[in-house]
């Protein structure tokens, strides 16, 4: 993180170093500085140190050992075949139990499976894919970080599938013929066409009891299976495999939708890319385009990587990533994320972003990250499966012998209710209730330009009831105009060229919004001699031996003699209008007063009502002065805290957090202590690196409307866990019952496990198509 707790001033009383140590920016302009302090691209802050970005910690290593994966081998595959999370679930377990494993991760929802090892080798490669090929799945090796993303995903329906359950199928039919023929000959039929079917499944029972997965849906099937043919119910024993083998057929099918989501970002990617060496142009493998390569992109086509636009101007179209269906039109020197369609001319633009890390990258990345951040109620549910199945099926075993022996029931009667009970105990739709609805969120918030770092940050957002939110950048556009200029004994002109001379070569936004006043004003510029911050007042510069200061009103008294009445006043009126002011000051007199405002987002009215509707508060946070600040929440119907410093605004996230659950918005920069102190933290942005790992969600769009959209999606998500979870517990403890009294058999049991599990998932799949209306 740019901000991480541990390596910032993580206490209370350290936070001021972040700002008054900000070296990247010129001065400490007026109490507003405390909302721009931090808040430039440059990385380079307190002290004037470099924040390193530490390495996301991907596998969820105990934060005191950062070290522990350095001396690993990070191996990857694409897995072929694994249409349900179960599958999944199968093969982490069965790779733990082979040597010289450190750590293993499925990711589901891009189909990846990632291991790390002690060093490679290709006796552990293929070690590993000879596990994954005997659990009857595909492993597709991914030897360079390039192919990681550009290779073909097809989630269409494997009709060679239909086969095995078209062959069982004939057999039942024929079977039932001889059973109506002749009634021994027809029973005989059936064991046959039980084993038939039975087979298989058998085999990769048994598999995954070697692997470390006794108690998978396969082995319960098939001790269930085999029980029925024991006691004579053939029949029901083939029904119950054909069903099992529908059942698995429509779960693949509904899951492989829910991944189609995601899939369909990475098709984003063109495979070949024209680029341009001396004036000669030559087509190349897009996962070979390095920084600074020339490419020529025609009408229809799609950007390989993240690009700046050489040529005049461009219409893009970038409603794969951002949601948003009007083209933009971008000017020569626009930077344009990978993925998007080029609408009318043939252009020109040049790569900026390394293989691996473009936009699209980042977004496929970010949702593979965000599998590993659970949301608690899904971290309940995996726990709550691991002991579930084993007591049912202990539960089955007593309900066999325990009335025969005690009671002295029927043995035939209590053997089949505890086989129907075996199949009670697959956990399969309860345990892919959660991810399913998950990774349908993540795949629809960012199809509508919004990433969110996993369940964990899902779950928090939905249950959001105040919003606090950063001013300059967030609220307003971060750019703030002069508006007034008021010299004192001398002319405007020399007041601007003087204080745009201190301000040469600033970085902050005020100084560079007075520099830009200056020369629209075609005013000379020279830069002002032995230019030096101080530190939570302003800057100070010499011209013509003559020291000049630029500060906030409240700071006068620290550099110059103290401001007249007349001029408070004057001071005073301008910040009651909502602008900030800063004044240019020697040692003895006052040179003059500048006020700069900043103008509000335009959807930013529109998006404090939307929350409103949606019964939440909000606040904002900010360090310009109360007057300006008021005059900001007025507008907006906000309640708002002004004049804080970063400490500060901590400090009130981490009171309001002990009574509220709420989400910080921000830039992500300067506010990153107090977007990590609040419930959940939400960063604007265009996609930037800082946004994406300063937050737990980001605005990809840099549209304050994304946010109430983005709580709309994630309440509609949390809706859909707890019907997925009603509906498979509901289901399990009707069915429970139910067979328990011998109302329901083998086969209605094993339908309706199968059939609950394609449920939740279509019901998952609602949160795919789910559409924001305001």
């Amino acid at each position: 993180m740019l901000y991480n707790n541990k390596s910032m001033c993580h206490k209370h009383h350290r936070h001021e170093c972040c700002h008054d140590n900000c070296q990247n920016l010129a001065h400490n302009h007026a109490n507003f500085s405390h909302e721009l302090n931090c808040h430039q691209e440059s990385t380079q802050s307190c002290g004037g140190s470099t924040h390193k970005t530490n390495p996301k910690n991907e596998f969820g290593d105990p934060p005191d050992d950062p070290d522990r994966q350095i001396n690993q081998t990070k191996l990857t595959w694409k897995i072929k075949g694994m249409d349900c999370a179960n599958c999944a679930q199968k093969i982490e377990n069965s790779l733990k139990t082979l040597p010289n494993i450190c750590q293993t991760k499925i990711i589901f929802s891009t189909e990846k499976l990632v291991v790390f090892v002690p060093q490679k080798n290709e006796k552990t490669i293929k070690l590993i894919e000879d596990k994954i090929v005997e659990l009857g799945y595909k492993p597709i090796f991914e030897s360079s970080p390039e192919h990681s993303h550009h290779h073909e995903h097809s989630h269409r329906f494997d009709n060679k599938a239909l086969i095995p359950l078209a062959v069982l199928g004939a057999l039942i039919v024929m079977s039932y013929i001889l059973l109506l023929c002749n009634q021994t000959v027809g029973e005989y039929a059936f064991m046959v066409t039980a084993i038939v079917g039975l087979i298989p499944i058998l085999k990769e029972a048994l598999v995954l009891t070697r692997s470390g997965t006794p108690f998978a849906i396969e082995s319960l099937m098939s001790v269930s299976a085999i029980g029925a043919l024991f006691i004579g119910a053939a029949e029901e024993a083939t029904m119950v495999i054909f069903l099992f083998m529908i059942g698995e057929m429509l779960e693949g099918v509904a899951t492989s939708k829910a991944k189609k989501g995601i899939s369909s970002l990475a098709q984003l990617m063109p495979e070949e890319t024209v680029i341009i060496i001396d004036g000669v142009r030559k087509t190349v493998a897009s996962h070979s385009l390095k920084p600074e390569d020339i490419i020529e992109i025609s009408s229809g086509g799609r950007l390989p990587a993240d690009v700046i636009l050489i040529s005049e101007q461009a219409n893009i179209d970038e409603s794969a990533l951002t949601g948003e269906s009007i083209p933009v039109n971008y000017l020569s020197g626009d930077k344009i994320m990978a993925g998007s369609l080029v609408v009318d001319n043939t252009i020109q633009l040049k790569v900026v972003s390394e293989v691996g890390q473009n936009a699209v990258d980042r977004i496929l990345q970010m949702i593979e990250d965000a599998e590993e951040s659970k949301a608690p109620i899904e971290r309940f549910i995996d726990k709550f499966s691991r002991y579930y199945t084993p007591t049912i099926a202990l539960f089955a075993l007593l309900v066999i012998v325990v009335p025969p022996l005690l009671l002295n029931a029927d043995w035939y009667t209590w053997f089949y209710r505890g086989l129907t009970l075996l199949l009670i105990g697959c956990p399969c739709a309860l345990v892919i209730s959660t991810p399913a609805v998950i990774t349908s969120a993540l795949s629809n918030a960012a199809k509508q330009g919004v990433l969110i770092k996993g369940g964990a940050a899902l779950e928090h957002i939905g249950s959001v009831k105040l919003v606090a939110f950063d001013k300059t950048g967030t609220l307003t556009e971060g750019k703030p105009q002069v508006t007034d200029v008021i010299a004192q004994d001398i002319s405007k002109e020399q007041l601007l060229a003087m204080v745009a001379s201190v301000e040469s070569g600033s970085h902050h936004p005020i100084g560079k919004a007075i520099v830009d006043y200056a020369l629209q004003n075609q005013l000379s510029i020279n830069q002002a001699d032995n230019r030096k911050a101080i530190a939570g007042i302003g800057i100070q510069g010499e011209i013509d031996n003559q020291t000049f200061y630029i500060v906030s009103p409240s700071k006068v008294a620290t550099v110059s003699t103290p401001l007249n009445d007349e001029h408070n006043k004057l001071i005073a009126e301008l910040e009651s209008a909502g602008k900030t002011v800063v004044v240019a000051v020697t040692n003895q007199q006052l040179m003059g007063i500048i006020a700069l405002q900043d103008m509000l987002r335009s959807d930013a009215i529109t998006t404090m009502n939307e929350l409103n509707q949606l019964g939440i508060k909000s606040l904002m946070l900010t360090g310009d002065n109360a007057r300006a600040a008021k005059a900001i929440a007025d507008q907006l119907g906000m309640d708002y805290r002004a004049e804080l410093l970063p400490a500060d605004k901590l400090i009130a996230i981490e009171k309001i957090r002990n009574t509220t659950s709420i989400a910080m918005v921000g830039d992500g920069i300067n506010d990153s202590p107090a977007m990590k102190a609040a419930t959940v933290s939400i960063a604007m942005g265009s996609g930037t690196d800082v946004a994406l790992e300063a937050a737990d969600a980001a605005l990809t769009k840099n549209s304050l409307l994304s946010l109430p959209k983005l709580i709309r999606l994630t309440r509609f998500a949390s809706r859909n866990i707890k019907q997925n979870i009603t509906i498979a517990l509901g289901i399990k403890l009707i069915f429970l019952i139910t067979s328990l009294f011998g109302v329901t058999g083998l086969w209605l049991a094993v339908l309706a496990d199968s059939g609950t599990t394609a449920i939740v998932t279509a019901n998952a799949l609602r949160v795919l198509k789910f559409k924001n209306k305001s």
